[in-house]
């Protein structure tokens, strides 16, 4: 059987950066996918075809071996190459993604592109990208070979001794660094957790409202969910007993409350301490921006309460640097740290080394504790710019709570709206919004967006983006 013109599928470009011999590969590859070549054609000689694209021919036959050995093809010695006779080549991949998923608790987080009141974003803006850079270079250049083997599967020994000093200055928390596990994000903490420490079946409280991707790899991984409402004062302790007793878990957010921002007071920081000892439970503290509060001094972590060995702590780096760093830590008790390596050793990929050298460089010579003190000065000046100019244009319509810290505001909607409705048609106009209903798991609560100001450079900002939502209202 004869093949079709070569020129009707073959079409080369010398400045891709694709070599030409792969592009002669891929163009066969597709005909043949598509059709165009079916099982039994003859393709063109690799001289001929050379001399045809003005190649040398040692190009087109090493776009050949290659199709001969991934089986597209196969030679006949003087009867030519043919496309493998009986050849069933599977679909191509399609060319356009399966829509992303619909959840509305947990999309806003993971926008593809930079959107206005995106939650959970440091200001980008400010971050000491050349300060980075240098310290990356500095890295890069020092590497030896030493430093291209595995990584250490609990985190770099610089970077743990960091951390603890860190966090007993910041935090409170005494710790050594063999007490430090960093891993490469809050759900691979919380995964190391759960596989260190629970089973299937076990139960958890999760606050309600609370952070939707917690309540996510919890259930996943077979535990059985008990939302434990908060009020001003945090968790309802009380009630978390009386509804489930015997849980295993609890996760909380002491500094800043995922959602509503209040801070857990003195008085349930003892009860939740004195619960976790009487059930035998444990508690992962999740510090998520613990250093962004603005009305006061950073209150100390719950786990510098902790005298029983029944806190985790779990810090993050996404937050006070940037997301793309996967990089995050949890500090275990003591007597735990033994069983978590064994566990870690068996599960964890590592975090990057260069990364970790870095990071543990901006922590050393100080930029990290310039750049949250610069950062804090900064979030509350954002935060009061966004609130101004949002409730200049949406205050008949909206009302802001008043919070301590944290990275986002409350927009609390008056009348009859319902929050849902809005954020959906907020995204859909280019910018973001959670709607506070969708972090309550089977309880009416007041309506309100949560929108992210770390971002927001000023008042005139505020006020223009206010106005693309009033005309969604």
């Amino acid at each position: 059987m004869s093949s079709p013109q070569t020129h009707s599928f073959i079409s080369l470009n010398a400045s891709d950066k694709e070599p030409l011999y792969r592009q002669i590969y891929h163009r066969f590859q597709s005909a043949i996918t598509d059709r165009l070549l079916k099982p039994g054609d003859r393709i063109p000689a690799a001289r001929a075809l050379a001399a045809e694209l003005g190649l040398a021919r040692g190009t087109v036959e090493a776009a050949y071996t290659l199709l001969i050995a991934e089986g597209y093809v196969e030679t006949r010695g003087q009867a030519g190459t043919v496309v493998t006779p009986g050849l069933q080549p599977r679909a191509p991949i399609p060319q356009v993604l399966p829509p992303a998923s619909q959840d509305n608790a947990i999309q806003g987080f993971y926008q593809p592109t930079l959107l206005p009141f995106q939650m959970g974003l440091p200001a980008l803006d400010a971050f000491p990208r050349k300060i980075w850079a240098r310290l990356t270079a500095r890295s890069v250049r020092a590497m030896q070979a030493t430093d291209m083997i595995y990584p250490q599967a609990a985190g770099s020994d610089p970077l743990r001794i960091a951390i603890a000093q860190y966090v007993q200055f910041s935090r409170g928390i005494n710790c050594s660094p063999a007490q430090v596990f960093v891993t490469s994000g809050y759900r691979s903490t919380l995964e190391l957790i759960v596989r260190a420490l629970l089973k299937p079946g076990d139960s958890a409280w999760v606050e309600q409202p609370g952070y939707p991707p917690t309540n996510e790899l919890l259930s996943r991984a077979g535990m059985t969910l008990a939302p434990v409402p908060v009020d001003q004062e945090g968790i309802l302790v009380a009630h978390g007993i009386k509804v489930a007793p015997r849980a295993k878990l609890a996760v909380v957010t002491p500094a800043h409350q995922s959602s509503l921002c209040m801070s857990l007071s003195l008085q349930r920081r003892f009860a939740l301490l004195d619960w976790a000892v009487r059930a035998k439970a444990w508690i992962v503290e999740d510090d998520y921006d613990g250093e962004y509060r603005y009305v006061s001094r950073p209150l100390p972590a719950l786990k510098s309460l902790d005298r029983d060995g029944r806190v985790l702590y779990a810090g993050t780096f996404s937050k006070v640097l940037f997301p793309a760093i996967r990089l995050a830590y949890l500090i275990v008790p003591e007597e735990q740290v033994e069983h978590f390596n064994k566990v870690n050793l068996a599960f964890s990929s590592a975090s990057p080394a260069l990364t970790q050298a870095v990071v543990n460089d901006f922590i050393t010579e100080g930029h990290f504790a310039r750049h949250i003190q610069r950062m804090r000065r900064l979030y509350g000046e954002r935060r009061q710019m966004a609130a101004d100019g949002l409730s200049h244009v949406l205050g008949k319509h909206l009302s802001i709570d008043p919070q301590p810290g944290g990275m986002h505001l409350i927009l609390r909607m008056r009348g009859k709206r319902t929050d849902r409705a809005l954020a959906q048609r907020i995204r859909e106009h280019g910018m973001s919004a959670l709607a506070l209903s969708d972090r309550s798991a089977g309880e009416d609560m007041r309506s309100a967006l949560l929108l992210g100001f770390t971002n927001i450079d000023s008042r005139q900002t505020a006020e223009a983006l206010g106005r693309r939502i009033l005309s969604l209202l």
